[in-house]
């Protein structure tokens, strides 16, 4: 399934990933408020499940985004760190 970015859930699960990480880039030691991504953790093609799930997302400038590019597998524990630290603090 190709990815629509005009789709509603989409837009709710990037706009809610962006507001849980405060419109920020997540990358330690970044905070750029420019140019951001909602990047999926766990990549959009190989885990359909969890597409619109807010905890596998996190909110990247382009700079980092792109830094990731084709090594996403290997950043997905150090995310998902982020991600649940983030989401300990909430509850």
């Amino acid at each position: 399934m190709n990815r629509w970015f005009g789709d509603p859930n989409y837009k709710k699960w990037r706009i809610s990933v962006y507001k849980r990480d405060n419109f920020k880039c997540q990358w330690p030691g970044c905070s750029s408020t420019k140019k951001l991504n909602a990047h999926h953790i766990r990549k959009w093609s190989d885990f359909p499940a969890l597409r619109f799930i807010v905890s596998n997302g996190i909110t990247l400038c382009y700079f980092h985004h792109k830094m990731i590019k084709n090594m996403e597998q290997a950043y997905e524990e150090f995310f998902n760190r982020i991600v649940g630290s983030k989401n300990d603090r909430l509850q």
